[in-house]
């Protein structure tokens, strides 16, 4: 039977769920984290709204309305201010609708070319939104600042990892370990934010 402290993931991606779990595994014992079940039956839920706020909070709703159970959905991107905020919510097809992490990299590298000191600047944001039965319960966002290098570093992660430089460990967040990356991962600090006020909501 499910707990009344499940919490389903708004995806059918077994490792967007191992992320979340570890964190959840230190942080939130006796909270169940699945993947929704039916979510890749669903009709696909368009990101296209201008922020990843709209965007997260649109995705959980739409996932709600397939279980009587809370729903998380999340949102997020690289966000470089001398860009104009690009790539922001096109983060991932940033060049092209169908773009791998290289291009994309390839693209964001291009544009910064000849830019130096604080217009490298740029920072990774996530936006994690809670749902149930079509109503909003919660919105949490969280931030990392660091500053895009002009040539690729390391060999894990994914996206723009390597190339953001994280100036408090010294290292591109492909560089991390996974313990260092949920400690100190726009994703992770959202998600701890979040842990703080679910247990009432559940």
């Amino acid at each position: 039977m499910t707990s009344t402290r499940t919490l389903y993931v708004a995806s059918s991606n077994p490792g967007k769920l191992q992320e979340f779990l570890a964190i959840s595994d230190v942080l939130a014992a006796g909270l169940e984290l699945e993947l929704l079940p039916g979510f890749s039956d669903l009709p696909s839920f368009s990101e296209d709204a201008p922020t990843f706020a709209e965007n997260a909070a649109g995705k959980a709703l739409h996932a709600s309305a397939i279980t009587q159970y809370a729903v998380c959905a999340d949102d997020s991107g690289l966000v470089v201010p001398a860009l104009g905020g690009e790539p922001g919510v096109r983060s991932a097809r940033y060049a092209g609708e169908h773009s791998t992490g290289p291009e994309n990299i390839a693209k964001l590298l291009d544009a910064m070319h000849g830019r130096s000191g604080k217009a490298r600047g740029a920072h990774f944001v996530c936006v994690l939104a809670v749902a149930r039965r079509g109503r909003t319960l919660a919105v949490i966002t969280n931030r990392v600042d660091g500053e895009i290098l002009e040539a690729p570093r390391g060999s894990g992660g994914f996206g723009y990892d390597p190339v953001f430089y994280f100036p408090a460990l010294r290292k591109t967040f492909a560089e991390l370990t996974a313990e260092e990356k949920n400690q100190h991962s726009h994703r992770g600090k959202a998600f701890r934010r979040l842990l703080a006020v679910l247990p009432s909501m559940l």
